[in-house]
């Protein structure tokens, strides 16, 4: 099994490429060097299916409903615990460094994550899944790590949302989503301006389906 990561799954817009470019590294330099590996993460898309499995979170993409819309939300609750989970650990190691922007970011975000968990628990109830664990390595440690971490997974969070807005069924449940996308598309564009990149690069966003973005989550090995 390979201990590095996935790029060409999890890099969907270029954004390692890019970084790597600015520290003036290729490609495969940047991968061997750890940039984003996380001190030797295993890909982990079996584990990361499986906790899913749990939590029923196969989308219908053609028969919407009330009981689709709860897969929905927990399909999103897992991401916004992933990155919650994310940003508190960088806030708690001080990965933004000397990089006072990024220490901006880091400890807004992680609030506004932490913010996302209790907001969808309370939309789900008891319907609401457990939180799975991870380990982020040295992602949530290394300033560069970190911040070229944080923007696959703003863009990836933005990508997911909306790739379920045709999918809801219920308005209530629509407007929980939209006030969340909206502001996981603004920290995108905040992580890519630090990152000295195009906070918006093109005209329209591109969206991703569940089975995608799970796979490149999964690939990242961060769900133990």
């Amino acid at each position: 099994m390979s201990h590095e990561l996935n790029l060409d799954v999890v890099d969907t817009d270029g954004a390692i490429r890019e970084s790597a470019q600015a520290t003036g590294l290729d490609r495969g330099d940047f991968i061997k060097k750890g940039a984003l590996a996380g001190g030797g993460l295993i890909a982990g898309s079996a584990m990361f299916g499986t906790f899913l499995a749990s939590a029923e979170a196969a989308i219908s993409t053609t028969k919407r409903s009330a009981a689709n819309d709860v897969k929905i939300l927990n399909y999103a609750l897992t991401l916004e615990f992933l990155e919650a989970a994310f940003y508190q650990q960088a806030v708690a190691n001080k990965a933004y460094g000397a990089n006072a922007d990024l220490k901006t970011f880091a400890e807004v975000v992680a609030k506004h994550e932490a913010n996302h968990v209790k907001f969808l628990r309370r939309a789900l109830g008891s319907k609401a899944i457990k939180s799975p664990k991870f380990d982020f390595g040295d992602t949530v440690k290394d300033p560069a790590k970190f911040a070229a971490t944080a923007q696959v997974l703003e863009d990836t969070g933005v990508m997911a949302y909306l790739g379920q807005v045709g999918n809801i069924s219920v308005k209530g449940t629509l407007a929980a989503a939209g006030t969340i996308a909206t502001v996981e598309a603004r920290h995108a564009a905040w992580i890519r301006f630090i990152n000295k990149d195009l906070p918006a690069p093109k005209t329209f966003d591109d969206r991703k389906s569940e089975k995608a973005v799970l796979k490149a989550v999964g690939a990242t090995g961060f769900i133990q």
